[in-house]
């Protein structure tokens, strides 16, 4: 079996808790993962009265990303759209006590981290087996940071997903363990451990990733696991190349955690997409919440054939 791929007979296995203004959701993951505590998958349910459309939203790395933006789903879901909050591996109940969550993301490794990238798509693709259970209503992903990399793979991976908005995201590695200063325990790692094809800095990187300067779309999704090292096989930009649905981008001009040419290696190589560009950073992108919210509902209204 493909390392994306998995067994859609298996049970999901379905628990829910109703805890008044949402639903608490889990369900079985269909891999094993690094830490026992990801063997369930948990998602906040927020259900619409006269629902339209399916979420599925991602939060970027951290836990303390969830609560504030969880006002998203509440947000929606006023609006006509269930959202499915899906909480990341290794995250909250999903993660260590003591961790702020993530932390197996943060391996140098990229045999190790094609694994943890595409236990996270897993899940997504889990949700939607399960969103499919209960509702004929399409589908669509949104995600935020690090949610939207998972968004763009989970796209190029599985057509039930409609559309997609990806904020504040962006991919190629080089730019994200490099300049990021989100990723500075990252690149000390690199630099006291290495890496399996002997990356210890940006140079070795530039040198490792040198099919990167002329890279064209693979003639499947299937030929980016050919590619040399390993890295290539969880980059976003690559998955962008195959995601045929129509993409709503939101960039911060003051983003700092996802650097320019991060965000913009992504956006081209996404084929339908419209980009809104925020005066903004990454963090304080939430000062603008509301304006985000209402253009995504636009955006989701114009899907072909909804069911209004």
């Amino acid at each position: 079996m493909k390392i994306y791929e998995y067994d859609k007979t298996l049970p999901l296995n379905v628990e829910t808790i109703d805890l008044g203004c949402y639903l608490l959701v889990s369900f079985d993951a269909v891999y094993d993962p690094a830490i026992p505590q990801s063997k369930r998958v948990y998602v906040y349910v927020y259900k619409a009265k006269k629902a339209w459309m399916n979420l599925i939203f991602l939060h970027g790395i951290g836990n303390g990303n969830i609560p504030y933006l969880l006002w998203f789903a509440e947000y929606f879901k006023l609006h006509g759209i269930n959202t499915f909050f899906m909480v990341l591996p290794y995250h909250e109940r999903r993660g260590m006590h003591g961790w702020k969550g993530g932390e197996p993301f943060f391996s140098p490794s990229p045999s190790y981290c094609i694994n943890r990238f595409h236990e996270t798509v897993k899940d997504v693709r889990r949700t939607i087996d399960y969103i499919d259970s209960i509702s004929d209503l399409h589908t669509s992903i949104m995600g935020f940071s690090f949610g939207g990399m998972i968004a763009v793979m989970s796209l190029a991976l599985d057509k039930r997903l409609k559309k997609g908005v990806l904020a504040f995201t962006g991919g190629d590695w080089r730019w994200i363990n490099w300049h990021s200063p989100y990723t500075e325990e990252l690149r000390k790692n690199y630099r006291l451990n290495g890496n399996e094809y002997g990356c210890r800095d940006e140079n070795d990187c530039l040198k490792n990733r040198d099919a990167m300067k002329n890279l064209k779309k693979p003639d499947s999704l299937d030929d980016i696991f050919l590619l040399s090292p390993k890295c290539f096989h969880y980059d976003p930009c690559l998955y962008g190349m195959f995601v045929n649905q129509e993409i709503l981008f939101f960039r911060g001009i003051f983003d700092r955690i996802i650097p320019l040419r991060s965000s913009e290696a992504l956006f081209k190589s996404l084929p339908k997409v419209k980009k809104i560009v925020l005066p903004c950073g990454h963090r304080s992108s939430y000062f603008f919440r509301k304006f985000i919210a209402n253009r995504v509902i636009k955006f989701l209204k114009n899907t072909p054939n909804p069911l209004i």
